[in-house]
Formats: structure tokens, C-alpha cells, sequence
């Protein structure tokens, strides 16, 4: 490869597959106060919500890793040979794009329940489980460490 593209195609790489780290971002909460660590309060359940996580199809993988593969492909060969190792490239980063997201986002489409507690100083706080056990509306709870028990 030539040293003249290694420093920008090593830049291009770490941007594009760095935004991985964080491609899920948090659910979106149309609520006043998000239940935080350490906080402990008392309430009534007011709504409990399943939300369905949402699987990622791996195109942006897909897209980033053919945009790589095309810039390496492009590094090999000259004439016909240069267009085809640029074209081959492209499809083998796209491949190797999508199942690197796909394996990435892996068991991130989990379920979880959104439950919604209307406190004793009449504020709202919303937590997100994993589970309720037998939790249900108009149960009197104390929400401790991001958690909701009834008592």
C-alpha cells in the first residue's frame, strides 16, 4: 500500500468504525424524571409499558465497510485490473461491514418494561426493567437503585 494513503485511510477506519461503540443510544423517554442511581423514593404505580427493543439491520455496517474496502481495493493493481480489485474491495467490505455490525449489535433487542411511578411529593418518575415480577398499576412501591419492589 502506499504510505501517502496509510495515515488517512487509518483515520477514515477508526472514525467510521469507532461510531459503533455507541450505535444504540438510550430510549427516548417522554416522561418528567428518569429514575437515577442511588435515589431511593416512595409512590403508587401509575402505567406499566412493554417496549420492544429493535434489532439493527447492519446497513450502516455494510456501507462503511464498502466504502474501506473500496479505498484499500483501489490501493492494488493498475487499469482493468485496479477497477476490478476496487470493485472486489467494496463487496468484501460490505460483507465483512454488515456481520461486524450485526455481531456488535447482537442481543441488544432486548425487551424491557417501562414502568411509570407517581410519587408521594406528586412528581413522576420512570424506570426501565428487564422484568416486573408481579408488579401491577396502583401498587405501593419503592423505587431504590433503578429498581421498583413493592412493599
Amino acid at each position: 500500500m502506499n504510505r501517502k494513503y496509510a495515515i488517512p485511510l487509518a483515520a477514515v477506519m477508526a472514525f467510521a468504525f469507532g461510531g459503533f461503540a455507541n450505535a444504540n443510544p438510550p430510549p427516548r423517554m417522554d416522561y418528567p424524571l428518569l429514575a437515577q442511581s442511588g435515589r431511593v423514593a416512595h409512590g403508587v404505580v401509575e402505567s406499566i409499558e412493554l417496549v420492544r427493543g429493535e434489532q439493527r439491520s447492519g446497513a450502516t455496517g455494510a456501507v462503511v465497510g464498502g466504502v474501506v474496502g473500496g479505498l484499500l481495493g483501489h490501493q492494488i493493481g493498475g487499469g482493468s485490473g485496479n477497477t476490478a480489485a476496487t470493485i472486489a474491495g467494496a463487496v468484501g467490505g460490505a460483507v465483512v461491514g454488515n456481520q461486524i455490525e450485526k455481531r456488535h449489535n447482537e442481543g441488544e433487542a432486548r425487551d424491557y418494561y417501562r414502568v411509570q411511578v407517581r410519587l408521594n411529593n406528586g412528581g413522576t418518575l420512570v424506570v426501565n426493567q428487564g422484568d416486573v415480577g408481579d408488579l401491577r398499576n396502583g401498587d405501593r412501591v419503592r423505587v431504590d437503585n433503578d429498581r421498583v419492589y413493592r412493599y
